[in-house]
């Protein structure tokens, strides 16, 4: 008479699972932003420091390179150092997702957003 009830169980452990996640995702928003990681270019003469998430939050420059001859080399530089940070951010920020995917039995290479 009530066949489909059965069902419902699974669907309820879903929902909880899912809830689980929402709350995981949440918490992994907080912690990407204070994970630094530093890029560098010009064998460590621009260094760049961003958050997981890719914000830039400091940027260290060795005051040997300021000479106005060499304005662009500075500037590409500069420029570089961030970008170097900036990838790094987005790796340590897959391998953050990646330990809560597989935390809570999801393929590792699934992609979730942020």
């Amino acid at each position: 008479m009530l066949k489909g009830l059965g069902s419902l169980g699974d669907m309820a452990g879903m929902m909880k699972k899912a809830q689980e996640m929402q709350t995981k995702m949440a918490q992994m928003q907080e912690e990407m932003q204070s994970i630094m990681v530093e890029g560098a270019s010009g064998a460590g003469l621009v260094k760049a420091t961003c958050s997981a998430k890719g914000e830039l939050k400091a940027l260290d420059i060795d005051p040997s390179i300021f000479n106005s001859d060499d304005k662009e080399v500075v500037e590409d530089l500069i420029l570089a150092a961030i970008k170097d940070a900036q990838s790094k951010a987005a790796e340590r920020a897959q391998e953050e997702m990646a330990k809560l995917t597989e935390g809570m039995g999801l393929p590792a290479d699934m992609k979730l957003p942020f």
